[in-house]
């Protein structure tokens, strides 16, 4: 299992230093956030560095999308109708687009377009078969075909079964699958949703394709449990979480009051700094640190003696940190077989349960980015898929 960095707002420089200091990995690159020239110019400075490789992700999810940016790259339909769309020769015009943008940015693998549905039924099964039809036509590349779903859509297990059930007639490597979370949360408080991706992940896995699981944070270090083989996160919450509205032109962007949180690995917690300075107050801020393992030097200065909030903690470093970290624990997420990786994830929520005991009777709180409320949501998640799909799992985890 391995991290791979979704472009958002303001991302170009993290990506570089990032994927320099890791000595490779991919950036997913976005339209909604680069224009046609920064998307040439980035791609080519992300390959050029060593290990460095781009995806496209299409973010034609939505194909009345209004975003300004989105809409003015050459292979957006300058006029979208679902009679003559589908009919041939528009659907093949952007795909022909599509793999020629690609070719030029450098993508080794081609993420294809799927469009967001709050329903799995017919209609959306046949366009997915329809994108993947044209894109076979016109590239040999490894295709991961897109899979955006809503809400209402992962938390239905009848959505899950049609969705694995057309997965076996797709002729791809995988899937690029996103999953908008309930009700807007950040971290998912629905045992059922979190079930049902850990699921459809296991799943698919079993099938034979690759998963690469966009716009994720922490909580989804448990699909490696389902054998996924990448997560996708960023910087801001909208890219560790899938928001349809992100790419309709209203949407409320990044840019709105800031506030810098630090992440806390083993906590599975964000904070505000001015909480590091309670739990230095109470003599807890030492059981914050990151460990040393995970390879994080960018929240040191917190944690150097002086009071956090005297530390002038930028949030580049506060980016930084958390993917960096996540980039560590991503990578030691899966363990030999599905059983450890199982018990491992288990015995890490524990350690976050009695590590955020001690600071919460304290005063020190993560307020909406407290993992607290999420911890019996993955461990109900694990039960169900040690049951439903644990015989499998262990049988074939190998080969996943």
């Amino acid at each position: 299992m391995q991290l791979k960095l979704q472009f958002g707002y303001g991302m170009m420089d993290h990506s570089r230093v990032l994927i320099d200091t890791w000595k490779g990995g991919s950036v997913i690159l976005s339209p909604r956030d680069l224009s046609p020239v920064q998307l040439e110019r980035l791609a080519g400075q992300i390959t050029s560095l060593q290990g460095g490789e781009v995806l496209l992700d299409p973010q034609f999810y939505l194909p009345y999308a209004d975003h300004e940016r989105l809409t003015s790259h050459e292979y957006w339909p300058s006029a979208y109708s679902t009679d003559v769309f589908w009919t041939g020769s528009e659907i093949r015009g952007l795909m022909k687009k599509l793999v020629d943008l690609n070719r030029s940015l450098g993508c080794k693998t081609l993420i294809l377009p799927g469009l967001y549905t709050e329903q799995v039924d017919e209609d959306w099964i046949a366009r997915q078969s329809a994108f993947i039809e044209e894109a076979k036509a016109l590239s040999s590349n490894p295709l991961l075909v897109t899979v955006a779903l809503g809400a209402d859509a992962v938390k239905s297990d009848e959505s899950i079964d049609e969705i694995l059930a057309a997965s076996e007639g797709w002729d791809v490597s995988g899937i690029y699958l996103l999953c908008e979370h309930p009700n807007g949360e950040y971290l998912v408080t629905d045992p059922n949703w979190l079930a049902n991706a850990l699921d459809l992940v296991a799943g698919l896995k079993l099938k034979g394709k690759k998963v690469l699981a966009g716009y994720c944070n922490h909580q989804m270090l448990v699909l490696a449990a389902a054998g996924v083989d990448w997560i996708a996160s960023g910087t801001w919450m909208n890219v560790r979480s899938f928001p349809p509205d992100k790419f309709r032109a209203p949407y409320d962007d990044e840019i709105k009051q800031r506030s810098t949180w630090y992440y806390c690995p083993q906590a599975f917690s964000e904070y505000k700094v001015p909480f590091l300075d309670i739990a230095k107050k109470q003599g807890l801020l030492d059981r914050l640190a990151p460990p040393v393992a995970l390879g994080s030097v960018h929240a040191d200065v917190l944690f150097s003696g002086i009071q956090p909030t005297s530390a002038r903690w930028t949030e580049q470093s506060a980016f930084r940190h958390y993917l960096h970290c996540l980039w560590s624990q991503t990578n030691s997420a899966r363990h030999g077989t599905f059983d450890q990786t199982v018990d491992e994830h288990e015995r890490a929520l524990d350690a976050a349960e009695g590590l955020l005991a001690s600071l919460q009777a304290v005063g020190v709180r993560g307020q909406l980015r407290d993992f607290s409320s999420a911890l019996d949501v993955n461990r109900a998640a694990l039960s169900v898929l040690r049951s439903s799909r644990g015989p499998t799992l262990r049988r074939k985890w190998a080969t996943l």
